[in-house]
């Protein structure tokens, strides 16, 4: 995306550290009446670059579905040794920007338990925020709910998009990543008549004419890898790289690491549409090929949006916090997927009208509405 590469963001603080040792990041990409907010990465790899990508689709994502907060993310370089003592020195360190109102969340790597150390180290409690009514609900309770709601936006996208171009037929998917992500998507497609006919985890891929999801969730593990002795019978098990691209499909759904879908691999796509479900899934050139080839993608900061926009819509106080909980998660998972389905088909009207890349015109639109 054009402005990834062309603009500065707002600042960027390097980590060492408040009391004990820290290696990372944390960019704020755009401020939004003075807020900003992310989730936190940690992985042995991740890169200031990487973090800045991350924090500049946080900012696409918040202007696409047309909230008030600016794009933030941290990063953190660690393989999780010494897990609470790394998030205790994350949570001392990053205290005046979680107060000063960047709102720092949870991203690969990161769990909610890790989340509740930093915060309770930085004493920071999302519901209290100066010149704003309270949340009158703890966060976790707001929260913990609402953790398929990033799986029901790509869920949405992705009916939305197929059905564009191919009315109530069924189609055939292959989905990339088996997480939380990965299973929710999978259960929704399915529950709408969709066959799922591939799924990669990190051991490689299975494939099947149709793979019977309730299965499939039955033998995975929260970290979603699937037990490969317990499989049911005439799967297809293949550990080669990127065999997931091989499958026989009409929609692919990239719910694992970044740039899954990379200059190197991206001739291998047999699929017509791509949704990403994760942060960064496709690079810049694989998106050009899958342009050129004549397939549609439609990225994740239109499809991935459902965790960063439930806490966005209760940083910004927009939920209406007195409804029941069952309503209130009705609301949330309504206001996702409406923002989702338009972006969606705005999307898809822009690439039947002119060539190269529709992104820059649907944000430009976006801004506009949002002055």
């Amino acid at each position: 995306m054009t402005d990834r590469k062309t603009r500065e963001p707002a600042f960027v603080t390097h980590l060492n550290g408040s009391g004990g040792t820290i290696d990372g990041w944390v960019v704020v990409d755009s401020l939004v009446d003075g807020l900003a907010m992310g989730g936190t990465r940690m992985t042995t790899g991740v890169t200031e670059e990487e973090v800045r990508g991350l924090a500049r689709d946080m900012t696409h994502k918040f202007t696409l579905a047309g909230l008030r907060i600016g794009g933030a993310k941290a990063g953190i370089v660690s393989d999780g040794t010494g897990r609470e003592e790394t998030f205790r020195t994350f949570g001392r360190t990053v205290k005046p920007l979680l107060h000063g109102g960047i709102h720092l969340g949870i991203d690969m790597g990161v769990t909610p338990a890790d989340r509740a150390v930093f915060f309770a180290e930085a004493d920071y409690d999302p519901r209290h925020r100066r010149g704003v009514p309270d949340m009158p609900i703890d966060w976790r309770t707001y929260y913990e709910p609402l953790i398929d709601c990033t799986g029901h936006g790509v869920g949405v996208a992705a009916v939305t998009a197929w059905e564009a171009g191919h009315g109530t037929e069924s189609a055939r998917v292959v989905v990339q990543g088996f997480g939380a992500v990965g299973r929710a998507v999978a259960r929704f497609l399915e529950e709408r008549g969709h066959v799922i006919v591939g799924v990669a985890d990190v051991q490689g891929t299975i494939s099947a004419e149709r793979l019977p999801v309730a299965a499939l969730l039955a033998i995975t593990d929260e970290f979603g890898r699937i037990d490969r002795s317990r499989l049911p019978q005439g799967v297809t098990v293949s550990d080669e790289a990127d065999a997931w691209l091989g499958v026989d499909s009409d929609l692919v759904v990239l719910a694992a690491q970044k740039h899954a879908l990379n200059a190197e691999n991206a001739h291998r796509l047999r699929a017509g549409l791509v949704v990403e479900g994760g942060n960064i899934s496709s690079s810049d050139e694989a998106r050009e090929k899958v342009a050129a080839s004549g397939s549609i993608l439609v990225p994740g900061v239109i499809a991935n949006i459902g965790g960063a926009a439930s806490a966005a819509l209760a940083v910004t106080r927009v939920v209406p916090f007195d409804l029941a909980a069952d309503a209130r998660k009705a609301w949330v998972f309504d206001w996702v997927g409406d923002r989702v389905r338009r972006n969606t088909r705005d999307l898809l009207d822009i690439v039947a009208s002119r060539s190269g890349d529709p992104l820059p015109e649907l944000l430009d639109a976006r801004r506009e509405e949002l002055r």
